[in-house]
């Protein structure tokens, strides 16, 4: 059986003057975490998909947790697309691994 393994990122921009929107805001980033995102940047989460089904159920349940104000996008990306990725810093880093390898745990 061959997999597909698939990256979901999500980025926002939601206001949170207010006390409703920040509480909003908090609510979503917290689903987010919950339910396995991780911070790429701020505002900017992915999730990893062992396929593109898995990642349709994650788009799913993001649409499902949307606050009522905001801006919310998704995009879906290969594993190898995103291993791709540069990372463009300052100054050199040794905090960021660049490689294509990649090891995936599913217990």
């Amino acid at each position: 059986m061959s997999y597909r393994y698939m990256r979901l990122i999500v980025f926002f921009d939601l206001p949170n003057k207010e006390y409703a929107e920040s509480t909003a805001y908090r609510k979503f980033r917290r689903f987010l975490v919950k339910n396995g995102f991780v911070m790429n940047q701020f505002s900017v989460y992915s999730k990893f998909a062992i396929n593109a089904s898995q990642a349709e159920l994650i788009k799913i349940m993001v649409r499902k947790n949307l606050p009522p104000l905001g801006k919310v996008q998704m995009l879906q990306v290969t594993e190898r697309q995103f291993a791709d990725m540069e990372y463009l810093v300052g100054e050199k880093s040794t905090k960021f691994v660049d490689c294509g390898e990649r090891w995936v745990v599913i217990e």
